[in-house]
């Protein structure tokens, strides 16, 4: 058995010293932030009565009420903000990640899966509805920005807190995770097209560096459009995504009905087995490759992890509580429904997870088996929609991520190239630092983020008091900052 411990203390090399000190760093850190991400869901869970249950009908239907043009011109809607949250959510994790939570923990994974999912919903809407709360009005362009390094500054008073949260969000999202996401279009690109290193060195780093540049050309308008167009094309391409990943699956379930039944007896029988209890909720403490399968399919939608309420900031909203209650919608949509097509097309196959495929090998094998070999060309399609749209959403977090450290023209251009290097670097690249480099800031960011928003979770109450007794007086929820004169003397603002 492979012993990383050992096999870092062989290391000599520079690269490979600093990858072995990257993971000495993120192992503890992860297998604590698992546990710490449940109890802070919990928790918002019982405080809040449960909100993701008892709001649910009340998030879709502001949802669908929130596709006219905002009243702020320089704002985006609120459904522009749902979908920009969603579209950094939905990528290879749905695809790929699913597919390792099954090969590391068994079906039963997918139970946990939905059951962490269900509960780091209030967490989604406590984060949002905070950023919306602090959110700030940029000087130059009159839009809007914030997310944890604002409401870290403005809610708890600790500005270096906040430069530390918005250090990591932008290398983690902004350089790393691109790199990854252009990584995956490369790499499922060629596969389709039938590409093998060993065809060839030349051919190969021929067509991974024009791939490069074509990602380059698609993302520099957009990135450097900001975020309004960003929320536009995102408005566009993430519901047609998901749309059509969604059709492909029911097709499968409906031509695989019979076997439904068997397949949900085999999740909920293996949820609460010793083998798939290690696989799920207890991995850590019973196997370090069976926590990998929980830890994948808990951080697929991104819940308590301080990404998406930085696009929630950017929505010109009447009241925090209806950005909140969107962005938790977006948690259930990227679990609940995408990654749970992923599961259903693979336990309906004939594929076995001990057949030594892992990632989108095994949903790419599994979907070729319920339609045909097209299967593998489709899939690579709708792993560039999903990772195309997942560059765009990344980097709008990033975006607001910089302006809060240093908001200038120059600062901004600079960062868009490296954006745009980033992309390029992985696209012509493949490198597993990258990777734990990725985990390493994400939890970090994750981290600093759960502390505060359970710090400032009598703020989260306040505005979901606030928003419930207008409702029940028959009043349209919105927001007003002179009713509450603790929050006027702490938020400086002209927003609300």
């Amino acid at each position: 058995m492979y012993n990383k411990d050992l096999a870092c203390s062989q290391q000599v090399g520079v690269w490979e010293s600093l990858h072995c000190s990257i993971n000495w760093l993120s192992s503890p850190l992860w297998d604590a932030l698992v546990w710490i991400l449940l109890g802070v869901g919990l928790f918002f869970t019982v405080m809040t009565g449960f909100v993701q249950i008892r709001l649910f009908g009340r998030s879709i239907s502001e949802m669908k009420a929130s596709r006219q043009n905002p009243n702020d011109p320089h704002g985006i809607t609120a459904f522009q903000a749902f979908v920009t949250g969603l579209a950094s959510r939905v990528g290879t994790g749905n695809i790929a990640g699913v597919a390792i939570a099954i090969t590391a923990g068994g079906p039963g994974a997918v139970f946990w899966m939905w059951l962490t999912a269900l509960i780091g919903m209030s967490s989604a809407f406590a984060e949002s509805s905070l950023a919306q709360l602090f959110k700030v009005r940029d000087k130059d362009s009159g839009q809007f920005r914030g997310g944890p390094a604002y409401y870290i500054t403005q809610g708890l008073g600790q500005k270096w807190l906040g430069m530390v949260f918005a250090v990591s969000l932008i290398s983690c999202f902004g350089f790393v995770f691109n790199a990854i996401q252009a990584n995956t279009i490369t790499a499922s690109l060629q596969a389709a097209a039938g590409f093998t290193y060993e065809a060839g060195r030349e051919q190969w780093q021929v067509y991974t560096h024009m791939l490069g540049a074509v990602l380059v050309i698609l993302s520099a308008p957009v990135i450097f459009g900001g975020i309004q167009r960003i929320s536009r094309v995102a408005e566009a391409v993430v519901p047609l995504m998901a749309g059509l990943y969604l059709l492909l699956a029911v097709f499968v379930i409906v031509t695989n009905l019979p076997l439904l039944p068997k397949v949900f007896g085999l999740i909920f029988t293996d949820a609460f087995t010793i083998k798939a209890a290690g696989g799920g909720l207890l991995g850590g403490m019973i196997s370090q490759a069976m926590m990998l399968g929980i830890k994948r399919g808990l951080f697929s939608n991104e819940a308590g992890m301080g990404s998406a309420p930085n696009a929630a900031a950017a929505a010109d909203v009447k009241h925090p509580v209806s950005q909140g209650m969107i962005q938790m919608l977006g948690v259930f949509v990227d679990t609940m429904i995408v990654c749970s097509c992923t599961a259903f097309i693979i336990l309906l196959s004939d594929v076995s997870v001990g057949q030594g495929l892992s990632g989108v090998q095994l949903t790419q094998t599994a979907l070729t088996q319920h339609v045909g070999v097209w299967a593998q060309y489709f899939l690579a399609f709708m792993l560039f929609l999903f990772c195309f749209s997942s560059i765009l959403g990344n980097y709008a977090y990033a975006e607001s991520n910089m302006q809060f450290i240093r908001n200038s023209t120059t600062v901004m251009t600079v960062f868009r190239m490296l954006v745009l290097a980033f992309v390029y670097f992985g696209a012509v690249n493949e490198s597993s630092l990258v990777w734990d480099m990725g985990d390493l800031t994400m939890g970090v960011m994750a981290l600093i983020n759960l502390i505060a928003i359970a710090l400032m979770y009598k703020l989260v109450l306040l505005l979901l008091k606030d928003y419930m007794v207008k409702r029940k007086l028959g009043k349209e929820p919105v927001f007003k900052l002179s009713e509450h004169p603790v929050l006027k003397r702490k938020i400086k603002s002209d927003i609300w």
